[in-house]
Order: C-alpha cells, then sequence, then structure tokens
C-alpha cells in the first residue's frame, strides 16, 4: 500500500516567497498547500486535516505568524502540527518569544535548501517518536503509580525509548514525563556513551546519516558494553529519577534554556525541552554525565459532597 505524501502548509504574504519554497521542496515528495496570511491558513486548517506541518511567516498582515501560532497551539486539533517559523528579522527576543508560543524551530531568511528540508524531516520524524511513544504509554496500565524503588539498564537508542514509555506510568503526570525522559535517556546514548558531539549531531541530521552513525558506534568495541543506569526512589510524595552515563561528560549549562544562536540547528533543544515539559526539574550533576528529574505527586483539588 503506497503511503501518501506529507502535506505542508506554507503561510507567507510575500508570493515570491512561496515561489521560492515551492522550488525547494520540488522533487522531495512532499505535498504543498499556500496561504497568503495568518487568516487564510487558519481557514485551511479549519476546513481540512492532516497537514504534517506548517511553514510560517512572522511579519503577515490580518493575522500575523505569532498570532496564527498562538491560535494553533491553543486548539487540541492542531497543537501537534509542528510549526516552523520563518523570518526576516533575526531579533534575539523574538526567536525567543517564538520559541516558548510553541514553534518547533525559527529560521531566518535567506537559509539554504538544503537547511530547510532538514528540519523539516527532523520535525516530522520528531513527530513520529512523540505519537509512538504516546502509544507506548497507553499501552501500560497504572500500576506503576504504585512503584516505589526500581533500577533499570539499557544500551540502545530504542531500548531508551521504550523505557521512556515504560518509566512514565510511574510519574504524576505520565505524557509530559514521557517527553522529558525520552529526550534525556535518548541523549544519554547518543551523546553520552557513544560521544558523539553537539556539532557533530548537526552535521549528521543534515546529511541524513544520523542512524547510520549510531548504529555505527553502538557496534565498535569501545562502546559494545557500555550502558545506561536508571534509578527511581518515591520518597514523600516526592518521585526522583537519576541517569547515569558513561561518557566523559559535556558543558551542560549552555543547553539549559533556548538559544536563538541555534534555532537553526537540527537539534540541541532536547535538554531544554525536557526543562520546559513542567513535568519535572532537572538537575545536572558534577561533569554532566548525571542527570535527576524530581517530580512531585498532584494534590487533588477536587471538593468532596
Amino acid at each position: 500500500m503506497e503511503t501518501a505524501a506529507p502535506r505542508l502548509l506554507v503561510v507567507d504574504d510575500e508570493p515570491f516567497n512561496l515561489e521560492i519554497i515551492c522550488e525547494y521542496f520540488d522533487g522531495t515528495g512532499f505535498e504543498l498547500e499556500t496561504a497568503e496570511d495568518g487568516e487564510a491558513a487558519w481557514r485551511l486548517l479549519d476546513s481540512h486535516t492532516g497537514y504534517a506541518a506548517v511553514l510560517l511567516d512572522r511579519m503577515m498582515p490580518i493575522l500575523d505568524g505569532m498570532g496564527l501560532l498562538r491560535r494553533m497551539k491553543a486548539d487540541e486539533r492542531f497543537r501537534s502540527i509542528p510549526v516552523i517559523m520563518q523570518t526576516a528579522a533575526g531579533n534575539p527576543d523574538q526567536v525567543r518569544e517564538g520559541l516558548a508560543a510553541g514553534a518547533y524551530y525559527y529560521l531566518v531568511k535567506p537559509y539554504e535548501r538544503d537547511s530547510l528540508l532538514s528540519i523539516v524531516r527532523g520535525a516530522l520524524a520528531d513527530v513520529s517518536a512523540r505519537l509512538d511513544l504516546h502509544r507506548r504509554i497507553a499501552e501500560h496500565g497504572s500500576a506503576l503509580q504504585l512503584l516505589v524503588n526500581g533500577e533499570f539498564s539499557y544500551r540502545t537508542v530504542e531500548e531508551a525509548a521504550i523505557l521512556a514509555a515504560f518509566v512514565a506510568q510511574a510519574c504524576p503526570q505520565p505524557d509530559a514525563a514521557a517527553l522529558a525522559l525520552s529526550e534525556l535517556l535518548v541523549n544519554a546514548v547518543e551523546h553520552g556513551n557513544l560521544g558523539i558531539s553537539y556539532a557533530e549531531k548537526s552535521q549528521l541530521r543534515r546529511d541524513d546519516r544520523w542512524n547510520e552513525e549510531v548504529a555505527l558506534r553502538l557496534a565498535m568495541p569501545t562502546h559494545a558494553y557500555k550502558r545506561v543506569r536508571v534509578s527511581l526512589n518515591r520518597d514523600d510524595g516526592v518521585l526522583s529519577i537519576r541517569i547515569v552515563d558513561e561518557g566523559a561528560g559535556f558543558d551542560w549549562h549552555r543547553y539549559l534554556e533556548f538559544d536563538p544562536a541555534r534555532a537553526f540547528d537540527p537539534n540541541g533543544r532536547g535538554i531544554a525541552l525536557a526543562r520546559m515539559s513542567g513535568a519535572a526539574t532537572v538537575e545536572y550533576q558534577g561533569c554532566g554525565n548525571t542527570v535527576v528529574l524530581q517530580m512531585h505527586k498532584q494534590q487533588d483539588t477536587s471538593q468532596g459532597t
């Protein structure tokens, strides 16, 4: 059975920009629809289903990009669609505002075709992985909320995804916790045990060689026996999850917040996303090969009658 082409909605008030973007995607297997302002884009969203991503200009008449982004993120139907903002103005405060409002990435014009395609493909891959994570969560029962202590170890990215979905069920907010855990558990393999740097991952993602490189490094004798260890402890309403890899560590301070200077890169948001999920506090320790998440039991505010 043939898979339908991913549908992208491209929103820009300049017809020339729309023409260039359509040329960028020519022959790539994507199906594009266009709109020249935010209201026109909203009508398309409201009357169609199945957009895989939205490429959105910030400065537009009638309804600008930020207005449409906020409207999408407030609507359950469109909340999970990745929105890639683009603008000719690279003001750091505007970039930060867009990312905080829920934009997947923020591109500053002009940008290269290969970089745009890499970021769009990365967005679709991330959404697919997240949907799979939610499916895995739904398969597990709520009995893990009763878990007091536990220890786990894993080696691969695939095992990290499985463990994230499993351990999330022990957390007060399983869906949000699954996102944070997935990012941190995968980081422990890729950047920790396999020693892949931020710059290396950026280039590998752009070259579409990321999965191949991870597989190659996992097979190396120097990495074959490295494990990531996860311990879980629940005490007095506080759940603590400690993740320890066997890597040399890294300068984790610069990744705690979104950095507009890295908004164009196809990676490097995982730690900030984990902290912004609202599910847990995230604390790195020592050289950076240990991270601790802490989550507090939600209070029941319902009134009995």
